[in-house]
């Protein structure tokens, strides 16, 4: 009987699953909002796995990206901005109303994973993964394997400082996570709206249509957007040297990014040559829960 693998994407705002066959191609797929409380996204899982395995007729295995980790010392959920998972034995959790294991893994390294597997850095020896979207995150994935770290921190990039600041970006926007200044304030879609439109504003879809009409004062955002990113980026390589930085996230989508940031970087690299390739997904938004299916080998 042919294998299947089961992906969760839990988000903040939407729970998606998608079944993976043999080959890496995706059958069902399923999105839903995601519930208020623990107990009801636990629910919520277990629901749409049994649902899709009933419409398989077979059992799968079971991947989950989360908008965290689970830490190695106390075995709980800890640094997700989905605060209701903080605290949880999630895998213990749902493992125990599924009645199976259950590998999770942050969703910045599903989306990295995803990406290295079959994607735009197929073939490359040590991938970064960025997400810029609703928050701003990355994931590393080296020889086909996911780089945790020891104490499962390993790429978070978001929780980083901007680098080399301006004197009007000190000390930078407080994050939520208790820091000022942290890449994701300023590279996250609510980050970049703030930028350009004041505190409070969140929603940064409309700047580059807003640009491209002649808006300066998104422009000018979407300027400095860019090389921040550069910035934070340039950070990466100097440490990690990936042979590819794949983009995703829902600011990926901005067309310019790929185009503006490889140049933008080479600034701040310390460096004379740099063949690292900076590109946009391949899988668009069902990198994640496609990641979160390949936590199982096939």
């Amino acid at each position: 009987m042919e294998r299947y693998r089961i992906g969760v994407d839990l988000g903040g705002t939407k729970i998606e699953i998608a079944v993976l066959d043999g080959e890496g191609r995706i059958g069902i797929r399923r999105r839903i909002p995601t519930p208020a409380g623990y107990a009801a996204t636990l629910a919520s899982i277990a629901a749409l796995v049994k649902a899709a395995e009933a419409e398989l007729g077979a059992k799968a295995s079971v991947g989950i990206g989360i908008p965290g980790v689970i830490s190695p010392a106390s075995g709980l959920v800890k640094n997700a901005n989905s605060i209701a998972l903080n605290g949880h034995a999630f895998d213990r959790d749902i493992g125990a109303l599924l009645e199976r294991e259950v590998r999770v893994a942050n969703d910045a390294n599903c989306f990295a994973l995803s990406e290295a597997a079959d994607g735009a850095g197929k073939g490359a020896h040590v991938v970064f993964g960025v997400i810029i979207g609703t928050g701003c995150g990355g994931g590393v994935v080296i020889d086909g394997k996911v780089l945790e770290g020891h104490n499962r921190i390993a790429g978070e990039w978001g929780h980083t400082p901007l680098p080399w600041p301006a004197p009007e970006e000190v000390p930078g926007p407080l994050c939520w996570c208790g820091q000022y200044g942290c890449l994701e304030t300023v590279l996250s879609g609510p980050g970049l709206a703030a930028d350009c439109d004041g505190p409070g504003r969140r929603d940064a879809t409309g700047l580059t249509a807003r640009a491209a009409a002649g808006d300066a004062r998104a422009a000018a955002a979407l300027a400095r957007h860019a090389d921040r990113l550069a910035r934070g980026l340039a950070v990466v390589a100097n440490i990690l040297d990936p042979d590819v930085i794949v983009l995703g996230g829902g600011l990926s989508n901005m067309a310019h990014l790929a185009s503006v940031v490889p140049e933008r970087i080479r600034r701040y690299l310390f460096t004379d040559v740099w063949g690292t390739r900076i590109v946009r997904n391949a899988h668009g938004d069902a990198s994640g829960v496609r990641g979160a299916a390949w936590l199982w080998e096939p």
